[in-house]
């Protein structure tokens, strides 16, 4: 199959990045990174989440932080809620696109959010029809679609089976994450394959961490199947907490370089994408872990 033409790059940085980090980022800080993000022609940009301060404190002002954002036309500030609760929150601020998240693996979400799959399920059935009677689009997001921390590999047939329930409740897309980043490859494929047997291709994105240093290969794996929606965190933003000093999530700048590389269009600036990334690295006293944004930093010195 030929690589599609234009890939949509979803920016989780300010808000998947941030929520994994140890220390708790200022609002002021988070508006800085996400207005220099839209900046950089991201048409997506996951700014906050609406859950209880107690589980997730770093991103405890989100509504301050979506308040005084500076809007782009034509940009998607999308928020995670868990419940009716933070869908309330996100109307109140205007949000335009909510999501809603869910595992493969029932020891994950038992772990994670203390309910079984299906009792997650049943929970954002209000959420997704709420979000429709209010014209706000629902994103999907579906975690350990490879190996779950807990309970080791999760089938594809799981990962299907979950995809097509969120799509069934309303999502108009759904990301695919290997959460622990221990996929490769081939059982990427495998997943893609069997995902795409009860979930429209075009409908899918994938997200994937570089845990074990294979993100960008089961992004092109991914491309090759004719996924064209990469979720990525600009500097490699948010550590893998299943995994300790591991990376986490991909990093924005060596995702567009990739596909750069590949003439996939994005409409994303990787100039400015590293220096946004350089300077959130800045802010948190610490190098980018980008290897894209380190090697043009050291060629402009």
């Amino acid at each position: 199959m030929r690589l599609p033409r234009r890939v949509r790059m979803v920016e989780v940085g300010p808000r998947d990045g941030l929520q994994n980090e140890a220390q708790i980022v200022s609002a002021a800080t988070r508006v800085g990174l996400i207005d220099r993000l839209s900046e950089a022609g991201l048409a997506i940009v996951e700014s906050g989440s609406f859950v209880s301060p107690k589980w997730i404190p770093q991103m405890a002002d989100t509504a301050e932080v979506l308040a005084r954002i500076a809007r782009k036309l034509g940009v998607s500030y999308p928020v995670l809620v868990p419940n009716m609760t933070g869908f309330e929150a996100a109307l109140a601020s205007r949000v335009e696109e909510i999501a809603i998240f869910a595992a493969a693996s029932e020891s994950f979400s038992r772990r994670n959010i203390n309910c079984s799959i299906a009792e997650s399920l049943d929970r954002f059935a209000p959420v997704a029809e709420a979000a429709a009677r209010a014209g706000m689009r629902v994103r999907g997001y579906v975690s350990c679609v490879v190996d779950c921390p807990y309970e080791g590999p999760i089938t594809p047939a799981a990962v299907a089976d979950v995809a097509a329930k969120l799509l069934n409740l309303g999502c108009y897309e759904i990301s695919l994450g290997d959460t622990i980043g221990t996929g490769t490859p081939g059982r990427i494929q495998a997943m893609i394959d069997a995902v795409a047997s009860a979930v429209p291709l075009d409908r899918l994105a994938v997200h994937f961490h570089d845990t074990w240093g294979q993100a960008l290969a089961n992004i092109l794996a991914s491309l090759e199947k004719g996924v064209a929606v990469v979720d990525s965190s600009v500097a490699g933003l948010g550590g893998c907490p299943y995994a300790k000093g591991a990376t986490g999530n991909v990093a924005s700048e060596d995702v567009l370089y990739m596909l750069e590389g590949l003439g996939i269009g994005t409409g994303v600036d990787l100039v400015r994408l590293a220096a946004a990334g350089r300077w959130i690295s800045a802010e948190l006293g610490r190098e980018p872990s980008s290897k894209v944004s380190r090697a043009l930093a050291a060629k402009s010195a």
